[in-house]
């Protein structure tokens, strides 16, 4: 089931693309970024009350909280960028500039959370990014 719920981000994610360039537009790129946050706050904050959710915030440790955090705040900048780059750019060449993060997770992943190095993983990266470097030349 993984695997439909990652396409279907993949999906999402392509027209989270195309539909921005089309906003950003006429619209500073951090404007546009903040209305997209809010937008998404809403709607998450939306699925927590209607799935019954809500409860489990007080059971979130200390950890997972300074974690998630950082992790809002690395989103937050990753977006901020995003817009910027898209509002200055063509979209079919930030997108696959912006998918590079694949690669850099992989290192990560390899380096901080002591993930096993694949030899299909490390060529699967290179392939990326070849595949990535080719698209914007």
């Amino acid at each position: 089931m993984w695997i439909i719920y990652a396409l279907l981000s993949a999906v999402f994610a392509a027209l989270t693309t195309i539909l921005a360039k089309i906003g950003v537009e006429n619209v500073d790129s951090t404007l546009a970024t903040a209305i997209r946050t809010a937008v998404v706050l809403v709607m998450a904050w939306g699925m927590v009350f209607l799935l019954g959710k809500q409860g489990g915030v007080s059971a979130i440790g200390a950890k997972s909280w300074v974690f998630l955090t950082l992790s809002g705040l690395a989103t937050g900048g990753s977006w901020l960028f995003y817009y910027k780059a898209l509002q200055m750019g063509e979209a079919s060449r930030v997108a696959p500039i912006d998918k590079l993060s694949v690669v850099i997770t992989m290192i990560l992943a390899f380096v901080v959370l002591h993930e096993t190095v694949t030899l299909k993983g490390v060529i699967g990266g290179i392939l990326i990014a070849a595949g990535t470097l080719f698209m914007i030349l």
